[in-house]
């Protein structure tokens, strides 16, 4: 069922209960106020017989002829009189006695002074009554037909215009269903026009004020994200297929240049070794690229642990060292804080481990000596790291482009690469909560500064 259709059932159902329980409440009402004020009517109508009798001296027989033809309201009203002994003085019906006066009801009369009930259809109130100094028992018994008449009436009314308001209750509950949905019908109709080739197209907020404008404000903010992802992935996607283009197209050439005809050992040899500085070369492409997605990941899909700072830059040396014996590391541990807790931080080994690395590499590759000084410090409950060299530094233009995936700054040619290391390192910083920054000189070297939050 479609929300403005269960708006709809819901608003008819909500008024027409409230109608309903009115409605309900009025007819009630005015139906115990006739009924007390036909059991007063009958009982008044008993005492004035009781005047007729005894004050005006108007014979029973009289009385029971008025009885016989009373054609008014009150119809066929009952009225028996006893005294103190039980002994009936008056009826106005002795054959018909709807009432039939009991001693246990006479009884019940005396000790209550006054008794009222249904009788079928009658209407019976029984009381007693004192007259000139004597105490009298009297019952009195009529059908109210015009009350009832007047009651069903009513009903009648008040059911058609139930049904009625029912009818344009429903009518405007789908007005207002409709007019309350409309925003929604409109952002649909904009999201339904939102693709992959038009995803700078937003919706509509509105007044701004409403939770629906909130709404459109938030999907705004979501396709803000996937335009800005959806851009990033286009062109990492294209900077993926031309660099994984180049070494493939060599080795392919490669292969093909030494299969065209027999060659000696020796440039069969040269052909391997060229095939496979190109192949190391992919795989190491491969590797960082899938790194830089890991680096991408949910924070809750990676595990994190407490880890020391100096372990993770000890191992990371150690490893890069390894891979390329030429680079010289050294690690500064005289500004390294007392407290163990100051340097531990809340992270995955194996991504800080890869952000150093590449960071070391980095400053390692772009220098003379093809050395790295790192610094481990404490500052506002962050571990500070700094990575110096003395290289060749980096210009203004290329500063700010430094963290952009497979962006080669100006002194690309010398030292090989893929621009996916410090975008690499950024992600796994951030994605620790940290943040990593660079000074550069040109031609006076180059520093990053890494901060982390400690545990």
């Amino acid at each position: 069922m479609k929300i403005r259709n269960k708006l709809t059932l819901l608003y008819s159902l909500l008024s027409a209960g409230v109608l309903l329980v009115f409605a309900l409440f009025f007819y009630l009402s005015f139906a115990n106020d006739q009924k007390d004020e036909f059991y007063n009517q009958i009982k008044q109508h008993a005492i004035t017989k009781v005047y007729f009798l005894f004050d005006l001296n108007i014979k029973p027989e009289v009385l029971q002829t008025i009885y016989a033809n009373n054609t008014r309201r009150v119809i066929n009203e009952e009225v028996a009189i006893y005294d103190e002994s039980y002994r009936l003085i008056y009826h106005d019906a002795e054959n018909k006695d709807i009432v039939k006066e009991t001693p246990q009801l006479l009884d019940s009369i005396v000790k209550n002074s006054e008794i009222r009930y249904k009788y079928n259809n009658y209407y019976v109130t029984a009381f007693t009554l004192t007259h000139s100094n004597k105490t009298y028992i009297i019952t009195a018994a009529a059908i109210d037909r015009y009350g009832e008449e007047k009651l069903n009436t009513i009903l009648e009314y008040l059911a058609i215009a139930f049904c009625l308001s029912l009818l344009l209750i429903v009518v405007a509950g789908r007005f207002s269903a409709e007019q309350a949905l409309k925003p929604v019908s409109d952002m649909v109709e904009n999201v339904e026009e939102i693709t992959a080739s038009n995803l700078d197209s937003r919706i509509n907020v509105g007044s701004g004020k409403d939770e629906l404008a909130e709404l459109a404000i938030t999907f705004n903010e979501m396709l803000n994200r996937l335009e800005k992802s959806f851009n990033a992935q286009k062109e990492f996607v294209s900077n993926i297929a031309h660099e994984v283009r180049t070494p493939l197209s060599t080795i392919i050439t490669e292969l093909e240049l030494s299969s065209n005809k027999p060659r000696s050992i020796e440039q069969y040899q040269q052909t391997i070794r060229l095939t496979l500085k190109d192949a190391q070369t992919l795989a190491k492409l491969t590797t960082s690229l899938l790194d830089l997605a890991k680096a991408s990941y949910d924070p809750t899909q990676i595990s994190f642990k407490a880890l020391r700072i100096d372990e993770i830059l000890l191992d990371a040396k150690h490893q890069l060292e390894k891979q390329a014996p030429s680079y010289h590391i050294t690690i500064d541990f005289t500004e390294i804080p007392d407290g163990e807790d100051e340097i531990t931080i809340s992270g995955n080994n194996y991504l800080l481990q890869v952000a150093f690395t590449n960071v070391m590499e980095n400053a390692c590759k772009f220098s003379e000596d093809q050395s790295c000084e790192v610094k481990i410090s404490y500052q506002n409950n962050h571990a500070i790291i700094d990575f110096i060299d003395h290289g060749t530094g980096i210009s203004d233009e290329d500063l700010h482009k430094i963290f952009i995936p497979f962006y080669r700054g100006q002194n690309k040619n010398h030292s090989s690469g893929h621009g996916i290391g410090m975008a690499l390192s950024q992600r796994i910083i951030n994605l620790h909560h940290g943040e990593i920054s660079v000074f550069s000189i040109l031609g006076s070297g180059t520093r990053f500064e890494v901060k982390l939050p400690h545990v």
